[in-house]
């Protein structure tokens, strides 16, 4: 099996997909009508990641986690191209993924603290590669929630968001 890096410079290699460089360069994609790029999660804790949009294309790899994540970056049909937080990805169908919007702790160790400010009471330590849910973002601090402890966290050490997800005064 290839590595995911490989995989990832394989598709890219293909050709005949050339609705797919289309889709990169645009606002939108052209199936959803859906910014990209965008974050999304996976569904399940097993999804198939291929070389191309299709079932005939090689699986290269499989992501084994549920929530993970994950950067839509072009749409083709009913399939997804996606990337994660090292970059590494490929194509998806599209029912494995999810508009729930998670997040990955990328720094070593984080504290979610109850307001967004640096001074806040700390509610919650949190270990690099645990995956929280999406509440809200503001001001370079973005709220987080993980088994019924909420919290917020500064953006820079997390892996999920981007400048669409903090309000005009954010």
């Amino acid at each position: 099996m290839i590595t995911r890096r490989s995989a990832i410079l394989g598709s890219l290699a293909l050709g005949g997909i050339s609705s797919v460089a289309v889709a990169q360069s645009a606002q939108v994609g052209p199936v959803t009508n859906l910014p990209l790029p965008r974050f999304v999660s996976l569904r399940s804790a097993e999804i198939n990641v291929r070389r191309g949009p299709g079932l005939n294309y090689p699986k290269d790899w499989v992501f084994q986690r549920a929530g993970l994540p994950v950067r839509v970056i072009a749409e083709h049909g009913d399939w997804r191209r996606i990337q994660d937080s090292d970059d590494a990805g490929g194509w998806v169908y599209h029912a494995l993924i999810s508009g729930r919007r998670t997040v990955l702790v990328t720094a070593p160790e984080i504290l979610i603290r109850v307001a967004p400010v640096e001074t806040a009471r700390p509610t919650a330590e949190l270990r690099q590669g645990v995956i929280a849910r999406l509440l809200d973002c503001k001001d370079g601090w973005c709220e987080i929630t993980v088994e019924n402890v909420k919290g917020w966290t500064p953006e820079a050490a997390i892996w999920g968001v981007g400048p669409e997800d903090f309000d005009a005064d954010g």
